[in-house]
């Protein structure tokens, strides 16, 4: 009995330590995250530098209770400023489209058609399963070597992770966020050494890559 207890008691004594040292491991990879990429991150349109390109993160149109997700609807608020203050010249709509009756990229496409963007200046990226697959397809698929990200601060630091990574000039604006710390933010702490695990150790691709189908900047008039 004593046998059993003492290896119960270092069991247990190991699990503590493990947990400890992987809650620290979690803490300083989302930390250099945020610290080494905080420069490329801009909070105001006037301050941002201009790109040919704004690539939008796909998020869902509703969230479970029917109601409206401000994520989504921050992020076409900000893609439409960018656009009209002529600091992106053509939006990249990127998001799942898995289901049939769940189009992430034709939400986005419909709500800045809406809001005012010319249909000629928006492409739609219908896999952009993971914010990986969205970042990298606008490089390796859509053929922009620079581009601004558009999404909330949590998710943007990892989308210029990526980016960078793999040799892309990106920048990210941040679309305003609901004042709320909810499941995307916590969520996000877990995804950042996930995204490290996908670059640095699996080297994780995109689910699909297929042709290539280069972006042509449209020029918008002013009246339109």
């Amino acid at each position: 009995m004593s046998k059993i207890l003492s290896w119960t008691k270092r069991l247990f004594k190991f699990s503590v330590k493990a947990a400890l040292a992987g809650l620290l491991a979690l803490v300083l990879i989302n930390l250099w995250i945020i610290g080494s990429n905080k420069k490329y991150l801009y909070d105001s349109v006037k301050d941002i530098p201009a790109n040919d390109v704004g690539l939008v993160l796909g998020t869902s149109k509703r969230v479970s209770s029917g109601n409206k997700n401000l994520y989504f609807t921050y992020r076409i608020k900000a893609a439409q400023q960018l656009f009209k203050a002529g600091k992106i010249k053509h939006i990249l709509v990127s998001g799942d489209n898995r289901f049939h009756n769940y189009n992430e990229p034709r939400d986005l496409y419909q709500a800045l058609v809406a809001a005012g963007v010319p249909e000629s200046c928006i492409t739609m990226d219908y896999a952009g399963f993971r914010t990986l697959d969205s970042v990298v397809r606008s490089k390796e698929v859509f053929q922009q070597d620079k581009i601004t990200v558009i999404s909330q601060e949590f998710h943007n630091y990892r989308a210029a992770l990526v980016g960078r990574h793999y040799g892309i000039d990106v920048i990210a604006f941040n679309a305003k966020a609901p004042k709320r710390f909810d499941k995307p933010i916590y969520r996000e702490y877990l995804a950042r050494p996930k995204a490290m695990l996908d670059l640095y150790i699996f080297r994780t691709a995109p689910k699909f890559l297929g042709k290539k189908e280069p972006i042509f900047v449209c020029e918008v008039r002013e009246n339109e």
